[in-house]
């Protein structure tokens, strides 16, 4: 079989980034991302470089737009990678905003140097549609294509197939998962497995979990908006600035849309408020994104809704606005959903928040995605039920805001999700390597894959990634 390389995303939940080697001239690279929370100070140094050599590299593959699958592309090129960058349609238009935010964060605020990296990167950027094959080698005798397929994570998101034929004629079918979504998105349709492969790479970020059931996930989140609310303060959202964001705006839609009485008009006047320029950017590109949507958001569209722009949704722009907007808030008492970057509360503007709010009881912090370990995140929502502490910019911050983990609403597939990806394939992979998660869910998701294989008198070598 191939070899794979894993050169980040293996033993931890960040920084993914995985080499194909089709023969010692020629390889494919998988995501090339950041690593964060633990796997950051674990891998400081690779942070910042790109330590393997990128000669035999033919293309990169990004399967989605998130930082943790695509941050270190400015090391990559950087390191001489000049090949095809290949991404589905939506994500080539997403792709660009991502970047500059990256690099203005952790490579230059030089504007002529991002000029001039965003013109090389927009050379090298080939979008392709879903479900159509590409070549991506042609040489010696070997032939090896690529065809995405939406993988129901973000807008944009992919997994990957490769058909590789070797020299000798040896064929292989290999896939890499991405992130895969979970049925039930807001504006996803649910990823549909492929006919079969031979090598399966499998994320694992909730292999030893089960999501509570996601079609009951918006009464949960109004019930939790409205409990908060009791209280006169504001409930802070940490959502990553793509994909989260606009998921909640779609829902939080529906909910006002579906309010009546006096609930009605109290969800009509309460303040939504997405304190991310970023975030406002890539909700105008997913509008304009649309034939992208599911069916259903489709349906909302014919009958004149829209979904990710209602009256009570604000935008905050500037820094001064956003340094306004927290000490109005914090001292005011006046209720709102405050949406803000980063998801992990690993930096961006919701740190303000957390730093004004956490202590006073009134507020809320409403997690709905995963918190990775070493993160601020992570120490919130371990330790602020049970009246514990955070440090932030060096600073110790007692939690006496409620907290708040509504964990249907992870764009991540669970461990069900994941065995059916398998199941639902006419041909099972023989082996399967597990990345993109912490050790407990990836000795999880391989017991039960086992199990799975053995029920059905199959053979099957699963690997935990390292």
């Amino acid at each position: 079989m191939l070899d794979i390389l894993h050169h980040g995303g293996a033993s931890g939940v960040t920084g993914s980034c995985h080499q194909l080697v089709l023969d010692r001239e020629h390889s494919l690279l998988i995501d090339c991302g950041l690593f964060q929370g633990e796997d950051a100070a674990r891998d400081s140094f690779e942070q910042l470089t790109v330590e393997f050599d990128v000669s035999p590299l033919k293309a990169l593959i990004i399967t989605h737009v998130h930082i943790d699958h695509i941050g270190r592309l400015p090391y990559l090129l950087a390191a001489g990678f000049s090949g095809p960058i290949l991404c589905s349609i939506p994500s080539a238009r997403l792709l660009p905003l991502v970047i500059e935010d990256a690099l203005k964060i952790g490579f230059t605020r030089n504007a002529r140097l991002i000029e001039q990296f965003q013109a090389q990167l927009e050379r090298q950027l080939v979008p392709l549609p879903y479900g159509q094959w590409h070549t991506v080698v042609d040489a010696s005798g070997m032939t090896t294509r690529v065809k995405l397929k939406r993988a129901g994570h973000i807008l944009g998101s992919s997994y990957v197939e490769v058909s590789h034929q070797g020299a000798r004629g040896e064929k292989e079918r290999v896939v890499f998962s991405g992130d895969l979504g979970a049925p039930y998105a807001p504006l996803l349709p649910a990823p549909q497995s492929p006919y079969g492969c031979d090598q399966l790479v499998l994320e694992s970020t909730y292999g030893d979990r089960r999501h509570p059931d996601r079609r009951a996930r918006r009464a949960t989140l109004k019930a939790a908006i409205e409990q908060a609310l009791e209280n006169g303060g504001t409930v802070m959202v940490p959502a990553f600035s793509i994909g989260r964001t606009q998921e909640l705006l779609y829902e939080l839609e529906t909910i006002i849309h579906q309010a009546r009485g006096p609930q009605g008009r109290r969800w009509r006047a309460l303040e939504i408020i997405v304190d991310s320029p970023l975030a406002a950017r890539f909700t105008q590109v997913y509008r304009e994104l649309k034939p992208y949507w599911d069916a259903e958001a489709q349906r909302r569209l014919r009958g004149g809704r829209h979904p990710l722009s209602f009256d009570n949704l604000y935008t905050v722009e500037s820094h001064a606005e956003h340094e306004q907007t927290v000490e109005y808030l914090a001292r005011n008492g006046r209720p709102a959903v405050v949406i803000a970057a980063s998801g992990m509360c690993a930096g961006g503007r919701i740190m303000n928040y957390l730093k004004a709010m956490l202590s006073d009881a009134r507020h809320q912090v409403l997690f709905v995605g995963y918190q990775g370990a070493g993160t601020p995140g992570r120490d919130i929502q371990a330790y602020g039920p049970r009246g514990g502490w955070v440090e932030i910019d060096g600073e110790r911050i007692d939690i006496k805001a409620g907290v708040i983990t509504l964990s249907g609403y992870s764009a991540h597939a669970d461990q069900e999700d994941l065995l059916n990806f398998v199941k639902r394939m006419r041909r099972w992979p023989c082996r399967i390597r597990l990345v993109h998660g912490e050790r407990e869910a990836r000795v999880a998701l391989a017991r039960e894959l086992k199990a799975l294989y053995r029920r059905k008198g199959r053979e099957v070598e699963v690997i935990n990634a390292t």
